[in-house]
């Protein structure tokens, strides 16, 4: 721990009612969505969706293209609203489904605005077969002051009731 951290930071770390946590995430098919609403209704806090000027196609295979594109061009999509005050939550939940393997642009372009200083940052994503991929670390990249947490991955398929397996993971990283 920072030997800088004031007492209120002590104490909101020792006692989860005092953090103020903010759940957001970007869904392109539901399944993320699905998941930050069970999240947000176990551990409370402010629920944000992460949603790009430019919206993404609702065919799979365009959609997928356009992604691989901005990764490839390492975009910063414009979002259509921010967080007002993201340096007053303690915790940002961060969801997003696994697109090539990593978050998608829209995440770090959220991110990217997020003081992450001494803020913890709890990853999960939704997926098809490759599990959380480089994303944990890619969001270090973007926050390398951030107390990134264990992330968790869970199959798009498996989005419907995860409440069990959630409030596991939220136990494990200290948030449940």
């Amino acid at each position: 721990m920072c030997a800088a951290m004031s007492r209120e930071n002590l104490q909101k770390e020792s006692d989860p009612t005092k953090r103020r946590i903010l759940v957001a995430y970007f869904s392109w098919s539901g399944n993320t969505r699905k998941i930050a609403n069970q999240i947000h209704d176990v551990v409370g806090g402010d629920l944000f969706e992460i949603v790009s000027v430019e919206a993404y196609p609702r065919d799979y295979d365009e959609c997928v293209e356009q992604a691989k594109r901005e990764l490839d061009a390492s975009s910063m999509p414009k979002l259509k609203s921010e967080v007002e005050d993201i340096g007053s939550y303690d915790v940002v939940i961060i969801g997003y489904p696994n697109w090539w393997g990593t978050i998608p642009r829209p995440v770090a372009s959220f991110l990217s605005k997020c003081d992450s200083s001494r803020k913890r940052i709890a990853p999960f994503c939704t997926h098809g077969g490759d599990r959380l991929g480089s994303s944990v670390e890619d969001i270090h990249k973007i926050c390398p002051h951030a107390i990134v947490s264990e992330g968790l991955a869970i199959r798009g398929g498996d989005a419907r009731d995860m409440k069990h397996s959630l409030s596991e993971w939220l136990r494990r990283i200290g948030l449940g």
